[in-house]
Order: C-alpha cells, then structure tokens, then sequence
C-alpha cells in the first residue's frame, strides 16, 4: 500500500476510530463503496501499520483509576544501558498509560493513572526503585478538558 493514504482510506479511518466494532457493511456503505473493496483496504491498511489495533476504550473514573497524574523526570544518564532499564521499567508499570522523551528542560514526561494520592506514592517508590533519576516531580491533573485517542485526519 502506498505510503499515502487517499480520502477515502481517511473516511474508513474516521469512522474506525470513533467506533471500531462498526461492521465493513456498515463501513462500506457509509463511505460509499463495495462491501470487498472496503475490506481489502482495512485490510491493507493494517498490513501497512496504519490500523495497529483495535480497542475498547474503558472510562478511568469508572474503572477506579481517576487520578492522572503528570510526572516530570530529569536524569543525567543517557546511555543506551540506562535507556533501555527506563524503558524496561516503564512497560512493566501498568499505570504508565504514557511515556514521552522531550526536549528542552525535561528529558521524560509519563502519564500515570491511579486511585488515589496513596496509590501514586506507591507508584513511585516503585518506579524510583527500579531506576535512577536526578530530579522527579508530578502535578496531578484536575480537570480533563480533552482526551482523544483519535489522530486527526
């Protein structure tokens, strides 16, 4: 599949992502297109690493983790060791739901959902047990304004 993707891969895109159990028959006929040819590029696209999954999204208040918390790390190692220890232990800490490598002031950014104050200072004794940092702060979030796992087409 080419690298670009055409208006109507983008449709089928849209539409997946706001709802990922919508049938190919409801798919083909809301971007107007053959029930096979609208299969063949679901298809395609996901051999090409553009759909990479599908899921099913789980509120965090609902499910007990409501407390997303922000958690700001500076280090002075940037090995590749150090690197890949980080990264070990980042995977095997479920209430890391994001992990970002910066630039500027911060060298990572994680987002972390939990119960409670209780449950993040128990995140991050464990998190600090695994690994070495020189500085490590969180500011907790107090409102979600926007939460989207859509990428915008």
């Amino acid at each position: 599949m080419a690298e670009i993707i055409d208006i109507i891969d983008r449709a089928i895109l849209r539409l997946l992502q706001n709802d990922a159990a919508l049938s190919v028959d409801d798919i083909s006929e809301m971007v107007n297109l053959s029930r096979n040819a609208c299969w063949r590029r679901i298809k395609l696209m996901e051999k090409a690493g553009i759909i990479t999954g599908r899921v099913a999204l789980v509120d965090p208040e609902k499910a007990g983790v409501p407390l997303t918390a922000m958690v700001m790390i500076r280090t002075n190692a940037h090995d590749a060791q150090w690197m890949e220890k980080f990264q070990t232990a980042l995977r095997s800490l479920p209430e890391v739901v994001g992990a970002y490598r910066m630039t500027g002031d911060l060298d990572y950014v994680l987002r972390v959902r939990v119960a409670d104050v209780p449950a993040y200072d128990a995140f991050y004794k464990r998190l600090t047990s695994r690994i070495s940092v020189s500085d490590i702060s969180a500011s907790f979030v107090m409102e979600e304004i926007k939460e989207t796992t859509a990428v915008p087409l």
